[in-house]
């Protein structure tokens, strides 16, 4: 008989009524760690933003940070949530395969694309030089030290 621990995702199509596959995926991989979303714990995930389990899967292994900085998820006790998540060793508990379609699903649905990235700097960005003159010396030049 095979190790649950190993096969996590076997039963996700079974997932609970109104949860999108991501979130059923994220929720099935981290209680491998014993992590429940929005769960009682000072170390589980309190989720502020849905869009969290997209990113955290289209991320790649920058997204769990990156979803942190951009305050979609909070957790009382940090530390303790990154000691369960290590100490589970989720990395290597998983098949690649089972979670290859939620993964290209976050990818192909990301609306933070790089073309989408780069017009949003676009229109923050380049304003021209009129604030710049008014907080800059006559030559314009800036330093952070």
């Amino acid at each position: 008989m095979m190790n649950s621990r190993h096969y996590p995702f076997k039963n996700l199509h079974r997932g609970e009524s109104g949860v999108s596959k991501t979130e059923s995926t994220i929720r099935v991989l981290l209680a491998l760690a014993e992590i429940e979303i929005n769960g009682s714990h000072d170390y589980d995930i309190q989720v502020n933003d849905k869009a969290f389990y997209r990113n955290l899967l289209s991320g790649g292994p920058l997204g769990f940070g990156e979803t942190y900085m951009d305050g979609q998820w909070d957790c009382e006790a940090l530390d303790a949530l990154i000691y369960k998540v290590l100490r589970a060793d989720l990395e290597h508990s998983i098949s690649p395969l089972k979670l290859l379609w939620p993964v290209l699903q976050a990818k192909l649905f990301n609306l933070q694309s790089k073309k989408h990235a780069f017009n949003i700097g676009k229109h923050h960005y380049d304003i021209g030089n009129d604030l710049y003159e008014l907080m800059l010396d006559p030559r314009m030049t800036y330093t952070c030290g």
